[in-house]
């Protein structure tokens, strides 16, 4: 290995990237024109590239329009498709009109006409039309409360989809055309039904579970949302579109970009430069703190005993961690976990790592993810940080920007999730 580790894990970080992108994805998986006119929607952090993708394969003589959703700041140049820009990862007005929009649009499609449907990460905040009896207030205020309490993203989804008129398989339920969902998963196993919270996807959950999750995480909410619940459990409000249900039929749920597909990409780099890549799966879940405890762990089994693998060697991983909020402070679990892999750390020989979210927010900031070496916690005291304390306070970004260390992309419209990657230096461990 002669590359500076930094490089090394952003470079590593850029391949993630490039084998997540739209652009050259999507192309690839489009269909032959219908007889009849394509209708194109879509919602979620790679809408706008993906819109663009389609509108640059798409014939010029074949009938196109459409309307596709994403967060503000990250809307691109369409011609035929239009991009509208909307509230993440807390729903707003914008994104309620844009999805009132979209399913007024589904509704006029004929049986020879084809709908189009492009998902990925966000979607779920992004297309919010919340089911009668729900406003827009009481839709934001709960989902605040889920992205605060630590509930893992399936379990956030499941209520979603039974506050809304739209997900949860309800979308294609509404299309008397054919149906194909090109899809960007950004949620561990890439079942459809959890990517975008499933407008175009069987959904087997059910408004009991939707209340069982509020209880479990003992979550108050407002009171037109748990009396919609109540109703739905009690069978007086229809259900989602179930597995099995007719109207699937003419439906395909297509995923094209996978986190599994990016960490391949990315232990293609490493093996260039190399170092062995060690991947650990794309499906690492769990509170950031804790899951950053195992990885060091498994840092200093490798430093100290070679084992299971000898230096260099990068452990690579995708998946969604969870926080769970207790403190005031900034940050997101890519930084939140780095921080916390640091403190255990503190400071061994050798042991660089990079945590970033591919949509380029880890988040609700303006940075990607962070970088940590062996000299973090000693760069950060000089600048009379407390590690701990700001870790407690939820507070990592504040850490990793005063010691230049935050990674900043800007906004990279696709979301195949979180990117882990620690490095473990040629020459450590030996005595």
């Amino acid at each position: 290995m002669n590359q500076d580790p930094r490089e090394l894990l952003l470079a590593s970080f850029q391949g993630t990237l490039a084998a997540a992108d739209p652009l050259k994805i999507v192309p690839q998986h489009l269909p032959e024109p219908p007889r009849g006119r394509t209708l194109v929607i879509g919602a979620g952090k790679a809408a706008a590239a993906m819109a663009l993708a389609v509108e640059q394969k798409w014939p010029a003589d074949a009938p196109l329009d459409g309307v596709v959703i994403t967060r503000y700041q990250h809307g691109l140049l369409t011609n035929r498709i239009t991009v509208v820009e909307a509230g993440h990862p807390v729903p707003d007005e914008a994104g309620g009109r844009a999805a009132h929009e979209v399913l007024r649009r589904v509704r006029t499609l004929a049986p020879n006409d084809l709908l189009i449907v492009l998902l990925s990460g966000g979607g779920s905040s992004l297309l919010s039309l919340p089911a009668d009896g729900i406003d827009m207030q009481a839709l934001k205020a709960i989902t605040l409360d889920l992205l605060r309490c630590g509930a893992r993203i399936e379990e956030i989804n499941t209520v979603r989809k039974h506050l809304s008129a739209i997900q949860g398989g309800r979308l294609a339920a509404a299309c008397r055309a054919p149906v194909l969902a090109l899809i960007v998963s950004d949620v561990t196993g890439d079942d459809p039904t959890h990517i975008a919270s499933g407008p175009c996807a069987p959904d087997p959950t059910t408004y009991q579970d939707a209340l069982d999750i509020l209880r479990r995480f003992e979550i108050r909410a407002p009171d037109a949302v748990t009396a919609h619940l109540a109703r739905g459990a009690k069978g007086e409000l229809p259900e989602t579109p179930k597995p099995g249900a007719k109207v699937f039929s003419r439906t395909e749920n297509r995923v094209v970009a996978t986190a599994q597909q990016s960490l391949a990409t990315a232990a293609d780099c490493f093996t260039r430069h190399g170092v062995h890549p060690a991947v650990l799966g794309d499906s690492v879940t769990g509170e950031a703190r804790e899951v950053a405890k195992v990885y060091a762990a498994l840092a200093r089994q490798i430093v100290h005993h070679r084992s299971p693998w000898g230096p260099p060697v990068a452990l690579i991983s995708g998946g969604e961690c969870t926080v769970t909020v207790r403190g005031n402070g900034r940050g997101g679990r890519c930084t939140e976990f780095l921080l916390a892999l640091a403190i255990d750390l503190n400071g061994l020989e050798g042991v660089h790592a990079l945590a970033c979210d591919t949509d380029g927010i880890d988040g609700s900031e303006d940075n990607a993810g962070a970088i940590i070496h062996p000299d973090t916690l000693i760069r950060g005291a000089r600048k009379k940080l407390r590690a701990g304390k700001l870790l407690e306070d939820n507070d990592a970004y504040s850490f990793f920007s005063k010691i230049g260390d935050l990674v900043v992309t800007g906004p990279t419209r696709t979301n195949v999730n979180d990117y882990r990657a620690i490095l473990i230096a040629r020459g450590v461990g030996t005595r």
